[in-house]
C-alpha cells in the first residue's frame, strides 16, 4: 500500500516516470535491430583449407585429419567436429560448448592450424578462421550485369570494387561473389612447342618466377638527394611478360612467347550464375552478429547509387532474393495482430466499464507496459522479431488484468459512495495481494523456457522474458500510473453510475449502456444457476467434464501435428540439381536450360518474377562455410524461383515439381533447399531437416549399411528428397609412375607430380607470382597452366613433358608413367575425425514430430546390423 499512497502523494514523480518510458520506449523502437528470429549464438568456428589440385581422399587424410586431430587435444571445450573434404576444398566446422570463451577457442585453433603446416603438402597455405552462426544466411543478393562487360569484368568489379565499398556496412559480411570469371594472368602453354625446345612446364615457371619480381632496391644518397632506386622487376604491361627469356641454348635465348601465350585472362571456369538465362556475377549480402537484417539492406541500398557513380556505366546492379520484404511482412504482421487484440480489449473494457475514463486509464497502461518490456530487452541484446513482439501480443491479452481489475474494483467503491481517493485506497489494498499473485502465477509459466538448450533456448527465451517483464511492469503500473491517472480522471464524476437511468433518457449510448448491463445481469444470473447445480452435482459434473475433454483430445490427437516452428511462404524455392558425379560445368549449364524451361511450363509466366541459376563449385571456401547447398561438384546446380506476389501456395509448385521432374530426366538428383530465412536459420547450415549419420572408421561396410537404411527410410510415409550426400563414382585418371623405369633415365617422382600440377591445376598453388595492374592498382596472380583444351583425351596427358634435371634427355610423362581410369571419392565427411555416411531427407504432407517418431523405429530396428565400430547420429 505504500507505493500507491506514494504515488497519491507525488503524483508528478509518476506521471514523468511514465513520460520517460515512453521516450525511452520510443528510442528502443528506433535504436533495437530488427530481425526474424533472436540472435541464434551457437559457438562454431569454421577452419577453411584450400589446396589446388588435390583430391578429396587427398586432403583429407593428408590435412583435415591431422588437424582435427591436433585440436582435440589443443583447443578446450570441444563439443564435436564436423567437415567437408572437396577436390581442392575443406570446410572443418568446429562446434563448441555453450559458455566457451570464443576469442580464447579461435586463438587456439590458429595456434594448432600453423603448427600444423611444417607438416602439410608443400605449398600448403595457411587456413582461413571465421566465425560462423546460424543466424550468418543470405539476407540480400545483388546481380551484376551489363552489355559489353564481360564474366572476367563483372567478377572483377564485383570482388575488388563493389565489395570492398560495402564491408563498411555494421553487420554485413560479404563472401566471394559467385560465378564469373576470375581475372588472371595466365601463361598458356603450348605442348608442341615445349616438346620441341626441351622444356617442361616446371620451366616456365620458374622463369616467370625469377624474371616477374617483387624486391625493393633501396636508396642513394648522390649529391644533395637521397634518390629512391626501383627496378623493372615486374612488367607494367601484360603482354612484356612474353619476353621473358626462359633458358639459353648456345646463343639461342629461348622466350615464354616461344612457348606460352601471356593473356589478361581467367582460370578453368567452375561457378557459372544465371539470372533469367543471362551470365551474371552473383553477390551474397550475409548478416553477422546481432545487426538489424531491416538497417543493413537499407544501407546497401542507400549505398550503392554512390558506389555506382565510379564504375563503369554499362555496369547494372539488381537486388534480388531481398529477405528484408519477408522480414518487414512477417514483422508488420505480428504487430498488426496485437493492435487488433489492443482495439478488441479496450472495446471489451469500454462495453464492461462503460465509462471512458477507465477505459483510457487501462488504454495507457497497455502500451506502457510494452515499453517498458522493450527497453529492458533492448537493454539485456536482444532485437525486435516475431518472437518479442509474438511475446508482446500474448500478453496484450494478460495485460488488462492488473490495470482493469484495479479500475473495475476503484469504480465498485465509489459505487459504494466513498470519495475518489479513498475508494483507490480502499480498492488498491483489496487486491494488492490477489493481483500479485496472480502476476507472479503466470510469470512462473515461463520459467521453464530458460531451462532448454541449443536453438530452442535462443528462440523462446526472449519470448519469455517479453512477457513476464510486460506483466512485471503492468503490475508496477497498476501500484502507481493507474491511481495516480483515477485520482484525476474519475474526480467529480464518482455519482455517475447512479445517474444511469437518468442519462439513459437523454443519450443514445446511455440507453445501449444500460440495455447491455440488464442482458449482462440475466447472463450472470444463468451462469450462477448453472454454477450451483454444478455443485450440488459435483461428482457427476467431474465424470461428464473429464468424458468431454478424453473424447475431445482423442478426436483431435490424430489430426495435430508436431513440428518445430510453423511452415512459411516466402514466394521462393531453392531446386538442387545435381547431374552423374563428374559431368562438365558446360553440360550442367545445359541440362539447367532444360531444367529452367520445365519450371517455367508448370508455373504460369505472371508468377514468375525470376529464376537465378549457380552452377558448380563457389570459387572460396568461404562461400562453403555459409552456404547451405553443399554442392560437390561441377555437377551441381542449385535453382532459386522467385515468385511474385500474386501466387498460387509455393508448396503445391514444390509438390509438382518433385513428383515429375524425376521423370523428365532421368538420371539427374533433384531435392529441395530451405530458400527462406526461418528454414536457412533452424537447419543450421545443413540442407535438409533431416540428417541420418553412419560415423565409424570402415567407410565401405557403412556405404553398403548406408544403402540398406535408405532403402527402410524410403517406405517412411511423408518421406522426401532422400539422398546420400557421399558420392563414390567421381572419374579418376590414374597415373601410376614407374619409380625404376624414371630412375633409370635420371627422373624422380618429385618431377612428374610437379610437371603435373602445373600442367593441369597451375604454378600458383606452389609457387605463387604476381603483377599489379597499374590502371587499378589491383595485384592479380599468374600462373603457368595448360589450357584445358589443349589436355582433353588421355594421349594429351601422356604427351605432357617431363623437366630434365641435370642435363637428363626429355621425356614426356607416358614414357615414365601407365594412366588409366577408375573412380573416386567427391566428397568426405567426418564427424569428430571418423569418416561419416550422410542420408538426407525432407519431410512432405506430414507433420516432422511424427516423421521423427517413425525414423527413429526404423533406426533402432535396422542398428542390429551396423559394421562393428560404427554408431548412428540422428
Amino acid at each position: 500500500m505504500w507505493i500507491v499512497r506514494l504515488a497519491l502523494r507525488r503524483p508528478y514523480t509518476f506521471v514523468v516516470t511514465s513520460i520517460l518510458t515512453l521516450i525511452l520506449g520510443i528510442l528502443a523502437i528506433l535504436d533495437t535491430p530488427k530481425d526474424i528470429f533472436p540472435n541464434i549464438n551457437i559457438p562454431v568456428v569454421s577452419v577453411l583449407w584450400g589446396y589446388q589440385g588435390l583430391s578429396p581422399e587427398e586432403m583429407a587424410d593428408r590435412i583435415v585429419t591431422s588437424n582435427e586431430r591436433g585440436m582435440t587435444t589443443t583447443v578446450n571445450d570441444i563439443e564435436h567436429i564436423e567437415s567437408q573434404t572437396l577436390f581442392g576444398l575443406s570446410v572443418i566446422k568446429v562446434f563448441f560448448q555453450p559458455h566457451v570463451n570464443i576469442a580464447l577457442a579461435v586463438s587456439q585453433i590458429t595456434s594448432i592450424c600453423n603448427a600444423l603446416l611444417r607438416f602439410a603438402p608443400p605449398g600448403t597455405t595457411p587456413p582461413l578462421i571465421i566465425q560462423y552462426s546460424a543466424s550468418s544466411v543470405p539476407i540480400l543478393q545483388l546481380g551484376l550485369s551489363g552489355r559489353g562487360l564481360s564474366e572476367q569484368q563483372l567478377f572483377d568489379l564485383g570482388v575488388n570494387f563493389i565489395r570492398v565499398q560495402l564491408l563498411n556496412i555494421e553487420g554485413a559480411a560479404m563472401p566471394y561473389p559467385y560465378g564469373g570469371k576470375q581475372r588472371e594472368i595466365m601463361v598458356d602453354l603450348d605442348p608442341r612447342a615445349m616438346q620441341a625446345k626441351g622444356l617442361s612446364p616446371q620451366d616456365v615457371s620458374a622463369a616467370i618466377g625469377n624474371q616477374n619480381l617483387i624486391l625493393p632496391s633501396g636508396t642513394s644518397k648522390i649529391g644533395p638527394f637521397e634518390y629512391d632506386v626501383e627496378t623493372n622487376g615486374s612488367p607494367l604491361k601484360v603482354d612484356e611478360l612474353n619476353d621473358l627469356p626462359v633458358r639459353t641454348v648456345g646463343n639461342t635465348v629461348i622466350y615464354v612467347r616461344d612457348v606460352a601465350q601471356v593473356r589478361d585472362g581467367f582460370p578453368p571456369q567452375t561457378n557459372i550464375v544465371r539470372v533469367d538465362g543471362q551470365r551474371s556475377v552473383l553477390m551474397s549480402v550475409l548478416k553477422t552478429g546481432s545487426a538489424s537484417t531491416l538497417d543493413i539492406i537499407s544501407q546497401i541500398k542507400n549505398e550503392l547509387p554512390q558506389i555506382e557513380k565510379g564504375l563503369p556505366p554499362e555496369l547494372e546492379v539488381n537486388t534480388l532474393a531481398d529477405q528484408s520484404i519477408f522480414v518487414r511482412a512477417s514483422i508488420v504482421g505480428v504487430v498488426r495482430e496485437a493492435l487488433i487484440a489492443a482495439c478488441l480489449t479496450a472495446a471489451m473494457i469500454l462495453l464492461f466499464l462503460g465509462n471512458w475514463r477507465s477505459t483510457l486509464i487501462v488504454a495507457i497502461s497497455i502500451p506502457l507496459s510494452i515499453l517498458t518490456s522493450l527497453v529492458l530487452l533492448s537493454a539485456l541484446g536482444e532485437t525486435i522479431n516475431i518472437m518479442t513482439l509474438g511475446g508482446f501480443a500474448l500478453a496484450v491479452g494478460i495485460l488488462v488484468d492488473d490495470a482493469t481489475v484495479e479500475i473495475e474494483n476503484i469504480n465498485r467503491n465509489i459505487a459504494m459512495g466513498k470519495e475518489v481517493q479513498q475508494a483507490i485506497l480502499d480498492g488498491a489494498a483489496q487486491i494488492a495481494v490477489p493481483a500479485f499473485v496472480s502476476t507472479i502465477s503466470i510469470c512462473i509459466v515461463f520459467v521453464p523456457m530458460f531451462f532448454l538448450t541449443g536453438v530452442a533456448r535462443f528462440l523462446f527465451v526472449p519470448l519469455a522474458e517479453a512477457v513476464s517483464f510486460a506483466m512485471l511492469a503492468s503490475y508496477f503500473l497498476s501500484r502507481t500510473i493507474v491511481p495516480t491517472m483515477a485520482k484525476y480522471l474519475l474526480r467529480g464524476h464518482e455519482h455517475e453510475a447512479e445517474n444511469i437511468e437518468a442519462e439513459a433518457q437523454k443519450h443514445w449510448l446511455a440507453r445501449q449502456q444500460l440495455r447491455f448491463e440488464r442482458a449482462f445481469e440475466k447472463l450472470r444470473d444463468r451462469y450462477r444457476r448453472g454454477l450451483s447445480s454444478c455443485l450440488e452435482h459435483r461428482g457427476r459434473f467431474a465424470v461428464v467434464f473429464l468424458l468431454g475433454l478424453l473424447g475431445s483430445a482423442a478426436a483431435l490427437f490424430p489430426w495435430l501435428g508436431r513440428d518445430f516452428f510453423p511452415s512459411v511462404d516466402s514466394g521462393r524455392f531453392t531446386l538442387h540439381m545435381r547431374a552423374p558425379t563428374g559431368t562438365r560445368i558446360e553440360e550442367t549449364a545445359r541440362l539447367c536450360d532444360y531444367v529452367e524451361q520445365y519450371i517455367r511450363q508448370v508455373i504460369p509466366a505472371n508468377e514468375v518474377t525470376n529464376i537465378i541459376d549457380n552452377i558448380g563449385l563457389p570459387y572460396s571456401s568461404i562461400n562453403l562455410s555459409y552456404s547451405n547447398s553443399a554442392p560437390i561438384g561441377t555437377g551441381d546446380a542449385d535453382i532459386l524461383v522467385t515468385l511474385s506476389q500474386q501466387h498460387k501456395p509455393t508448396a503445391d509448385y514444390v509438390t509438382r515439381l518433385r513428383m515429375n521432374l524425376g521423370r523428365q530426366f532421368p538420371g539427374v538428383l533433384f531435392y529441395f533447399l530451405p530458400s527462406d530465412m526461418v528454414s536457412q536459420i533452424l537447419n543450421f547450415g545443413l540442407p535438409a531437416p533431416i540428417d541420418v549419420q553412419v560415423v565409424g572408421t570402415n567407410l565401405q561396410a557403412n556405404r553398403r549399411f548406408a544403402d540398406q537404411l535408405l532403402a527402410k527410410i524410403k517406405y517412411i510415409p511423408g518421406a522426401a528428397d532422400l539422398r546420400i550426400q557421399q558420392a563414390f563414382n567421381l572419374p579418376r585418371i590414374q597415373i601410376d609412375v614407374d619409380r625404376t623405369r624414371a630412375a633409370q633415365v635420371g627422373y624422380t617422382e618429385n618431377n612428374v607430380a610437379s610437371d603435373l600440377l602445373i600442367s593441369l591445376s597451375g604454378s600458383f598453388q606452389t609457387a605463387p607470382s604476381f603483377w599489379v595492374d597499374p590502371g587499378n592498382g589491383v595485384e592479380y596472380s599468374v600462373a603457368t597452366q595448360y589450357p584445358q583444351y589443349n589436355v582433353d583425351s588421355v594421349q594429351d596427358i601422356q604427351n605432357i613433358p617431363i623437366a630434365a634435371p641435370g642435363g637428363a634427355p626429355p621425356q614426356i610423362l607416358g614414357n615414365l608413367a601407365n594412366i588409366s581410369r577408375g573412380s573416386s571419392m567427391a566428397l568426405v565427411s567426418h564427424y569428430n575425425v571418423a569418416p561419416v555416411i550422410d542420408i538426407y531427407g525432407a519431410v512432405q504432407g506430414r507433420d516432422l514430430g511424427g516423421f521423427a517418431s517413425d525414423l527413429d523405429r526404423v533406426v533402432n530396428a535396422s542398428e542390429k546390423n551396423l559394421p562393428r565400430g560404427s554408431r548412428i547420429i540422428v
